[in-house]
């Protein structure tokens, strides 16, 4: 495992998965929130975001995470393993209200990102239905070859970094 790529709903664990992964693999984390968007929240354009991508997954090792699904194809397509945070609803929404009130608003420089508005929580709750099946679909289209990791909840994830974690040992 050197190329991993998550993704998954806002509030399933990303960001704290990148972070362990990164530890236990020895490999540079990425948040792709902190590439796409500056202090401000303006959004870096796509075609320089998906170049930045490109930079980032040449590189031999490293650990992504984000959805972005216009460019996850970028990722997919040079990863070894790709990691679905594929957590319930409620445990989303609560993720990303509990990161709330633990970090606050705004970018914290670990991969918290941070605002929460009509827009995020519309997207959270409807995850699984709208997104997750477009997610699923790249990854059986881009991914061929690269081992696929479902995480479901925070005790199966945490079990999987112990094994991995173990592993490495």
């Amino acid at each position: 495992m050197k190329k991993v790529a998550i993704v998954g709903c806002g509030g399933s664990g990303k960001s704290h998965v990148a972070r362990e992964l990164g530890r236990i693999l020895d490999a540079p984390v990425t948040h792709l929130d902190a590439a796409f968007y500056d202090d401000e929240w303006n959004a870096l354009p796509m075609d320089k975001f998906t170049d930045v991508q490109r930079e980032l997954v040449a590189q031999p090792r490293w650990v992504i995470d984000g959805n972005y699904n216009s460019t996850l194809q970028v990722r997919l397509e040079a990863c070894d393993t790709v990691v679905l945070m594929d957590v319930s609803t409620v445990a989303a929404l609560y993720g990303i209200f509990s990161r709330q009130i633990r970090h606050g608003a705004g970018h914290k420089g670990n991969g918290v990102h941070n605002r929460i508005h009509w827009g995020v929580i519309k997207y959270v709750a409807t995850y699984r239905r709208k997104m997750r099946p477009r997610v699923m679909a790249k990854i059986e289209e881009f991914g061929s070859g690269t081992d696929v990791v479902l995480l479901a909840n925070r005790r199966q994830t945490r079990r999987w970094l112990r094994k991995v974690a173990a592993e490495q040992s």
